[in-house]
């Protein structure tokens, strides 16, 4: 039997009703699922194979999932099944947002505001530090063999200078999303809300916004409204931050998808998207901008 169908025999407040299950497109680490009980919808997530070893904590996602529906920006957790390490989540109406309609005008202050409410509510269980990650991911690739873009190694050295720059003057870490791509926003047609809390965690705020900024790949314009809205004004330290976590997007996540490329079954394709997000980061660490970035963020 499929987990979905036994999750679905094992709510008690199910049995008995009349309950159609629709996969869901889209979804790049898990199986996702609309669940309607005598029409009511219902979303539901199972863990996609080997997600362990991408560092997901499944009881950290569960609590923080929690705490971000307390502060008004995620759907409310309505069962939780441990054992399979399901959630079954509040359905929001909505559109799912992409790239396109999240480059619309006025959307990165929207995007901004809904990111400002989730990093002011009550703090998360475990913390996330990109930095860390990368260490951890670039582990997982060499003791398993799995295939890196060229030159990741050797450009850890510059990635050190990233880490040592920002921590002049460090950031009050803050509950974050910390995986903010296009479709883990949905507009309801009043609000924004953060969807997908496997990775979240508390971070530096600037983080969240340079990382959902590279995923939608803004301009300098759109980046500088990014952190209007956030901050109040576009400060040259605070986007010089933002900058530079745009690249440690690009490291981390980027060695996120060669290690999908090895262990998922999803059919996407995860080495190509490695090796874009490679690229970009190599080019942000070889700009004439870079050493000014490094610069800034002591102020």
């Amino acid at each position: 039997m499929a987990i979905i169908d036994e999750v679905v025999k094992e709510i008690e407040d199910w049995q008995g009703k009349n309950i159609s299950i629709h996969p869901l497109s889209g979804g790049l680490t898990n199986t996702n699922y609309k669940i309607e009980v005598d029409g009511k919808p219902f979303f539901v997530r199972v863990p996609g194979a080997s997600t362990e070893l991408l560092a997901i904590d499944r009881n950290n996602e569960y609590h923080n999932t929690k705490a971000a529906s307390e502060a008004g920006v995620a759907p409310r957790v309505l069962y939780h099944l441990p054992e399979y390490n399901v959630m079954v989540i509040e359905f929001i109406n909505g559109e799912t947002m992409s790239k396109d309609s999240l480059n619309e005008k006025g959307m990165p202050t929207r995007m901004a505001h809904a990111i400002k409410k989730l990093n002011q509510g009550s703090r998360f269980l475990l913390d996330f530090n990109m930095f860390r990650l990368t260490e951890y991911y670039l582990s997982l690739c060499s003791d398993r063999a799995i295939k890196t873009p060229d030159g990741y190694t050797e450009r850890m050295e510059t990635v050190k200078r990233i880490e040592q720059a920002m921590n002049v003057k460090p950031l009050a870490t803050v509950p974050c999303n910390n995986d903010l791509l296009a479709e883990n926003y949905i507009d309801d047609g009043q609000q924004l809300w953060l969807i997908d809390y496997e990775y979240s965690g508390n971070n530096d705020p600037t983080f969240e916004l340079g990382n959902t900024c590279q995923e939608m790949q803004f301009n300098d314009e759109q980046i500088a409204e990014v952190c209007t809205a956030y901050f109040g004004e576009a400060k040259p330290n605070m986007i010089a931050r933002m900058k530079l976590n745009m690249i440690m997007s690009d490291v981390g996540w980027g060695l996120w998808a060669a290690i999908q490329a090895s262990i998922s079954t999803i059919d996407f394709d995860f080495w190509g998207w490695a090796i874009e997000r490679w690229g970009r980061a190599v080019e942000k660490m070889d700009s004439q901008e870079f050493e000014k970035w490094l610069v800034e963020v002591t102020k």
